[in-house]
């Protein structure tokens, strides 16, 4: 009989955290073969392991030189990756580790943070048809220059979505330490409920809104490529959340999730003198600086002046702040405030596309709670609101109560 299935099944660190989870993790990988199935591993470092070697690297040198540091960050994943082969051998299932490399992902040059330009795992192939099991190094590559390279973080979840495309594999399972994607957080509101299904478009908000798992540019590469996702625990094993493309079939909730995000900071610049080209000499300054603005408002012209508020992230705020001063007689502004006491909380669902009253009803429910709007964005599927950080929970805990998301999805009639 012919294999079951080809699954790619990513594990990351806090599933590998320690020995005794090695040996969980490779008694899984085990029994899905034993069930007639061929398996490729995505591991990522053991725990902390990542964070230990930035710390080291920090108080070696101050120039850490990008090259050294990928060469550094990926041999997390690779003690990881012979650990595990060396686990799954006292199961009785042959198993052999791939670098990056050797599975054939070839990434630009980008140290810290490289794009996958191709996949040609040929190697990895080579070993399913010998019946072994292929381990392979997350969140690494080789650069045009046959340099390793470090995919950034979260580049596991996408090393697993590259290969289950490069593979055909009927599945990409991702492990964490949660049983699946919530309605919330459910450090924040206990009867958060995991969703048994959620399309690309909807996980894509709540990835770029503060969800923390899976990483966003993974979800951004299986959708662009079809691979749907299955986001479950590697301490429960049960059945998790399936992420897939949204079809005609597929029912719409109205709203799917509550998700925030409290690591951002807002800057307002007073006084701006309102005509064509300000705004651009201002944003153009911002991303030359490699800061990465978010929600962006500018309120009405009075008497030719106007104020524009941005956020960015809380590790920003200072650079920010700093260009922002630098370009003040430029852009005829009279101040630059900073404030890093907010955080956004949004309303995610692809029912809301044709159901009118969403944004109404998170604004009553907010101003119920006596919770102040600072700014709001939208997009068809999602409405977010910036408010004060000290408020973030409570809005999280009412908006999702407000939409009865504990009982379950309402759907688009």
């Amino acid at each position: 009989m012919g294999p079951v299935a080809l699954l790619v099944q990513k594990f990351g660190g806090t599933s590998v955290g320690d020995p005794e989870r090695m040996r969980a993790v490779a008694a899984h990988v085990a029994r899905t073969v034993r069930d007639g199935n061929q398996v490729v591993v995505v591991i990522s470092a053991m725990g902390k392991e990542t964070d230990d070697l930035l710390r080291i690297a920090a108080e070696v040198s101050e120039t850490r030189p990008g090259r050294e540091m990928d060469m550094l960050v990926t041999a997390g994943e690779r003690k990881a990756m012979a650990l595990l082969c060396m686990a799954i051998a006292d199961t009785g299932i042959e198993a052999e580790s791939f670098t990056g490399s050797q599975a054939g992902f070839l990434t630009d040059s980008t140290y810290r943070n490289a794009k996958i330009v191709d996949v040609k795992p040929s190697r990895v192939v080579e070993a399913l048809a010998a019946g072994r099991v292929a381990v392979v190094g997350g969140a690494q590559g080789v650069s045009p220059e046959a340099n390793v390279t470090f995919l950034g973080r979260g580049g596991s979840d996408t090393t697993a979505v590259a290969l289950a495309h490069a593979l055909g594999a009927d599945s990409c399972e991702l492990y964490t330490d949660v049983t699946g994607v919530f309605t919330t957080d459910p450090r924040i509101v206990p009867n958060a409920r995991k969703m048994e299904k959620i399309s690309f478009d909807e996980l894509l908000e709540m990835t770029a809104n503060g969800c923390p798992k899976p990483a966003m540019r993974s979800v951004e590469f299986a959708r662009t490529h079809g691979v749907d996702l299955h986001v479950r625990s590697a301490f429960t094993w049960e059945t998790g959340t399936i992420v897939t493309k949204e079809d005609d079939t597929m029912e719409q909730a109205i709203v799917s999730a509550v998700v925030h995000d409290a690591d951002e900071a807002k800057v307002t610049i007073g006084g701006v003198a309102d005509r064509p080209g300000i705004a651009a000499l201002m944003f153009r300054a911002l991303a030359d600086s490699n800061i990465n603005v978010d929600l962006i408002v500018q309120n009405t012209s009075d008497h030719g002046v106007t104020d524009i508020s941005f956020t960015v992230p809380h590790s920003e705020l200072d650079a920010a702040l700093a260009i922002c001063e630098q370009h003040t007689a430029d852009i005829g502004a009279t101040r630059v405030k900073g404030d890093p006491a907010i955080a956004r909380v949004s309303v995610v669902g692809a029912g809301m596309k044709s159901h009118p009253g969403v944004a109404a009803t998170v604004f009553e429910t907010l101003a119920a709670n006596d919770i102040n709007i600072e700014m709001i964005a939208t997009s068809a599927i999602r409405v977010s609101c910036v408010v004060a950080e000290a408020d973030v929970q409570r809005a999280v805990v009412a908006l999702h109560d407000a939409f009865g998301l504990a009982d379950g999805p309402v759907y688009v009639d």
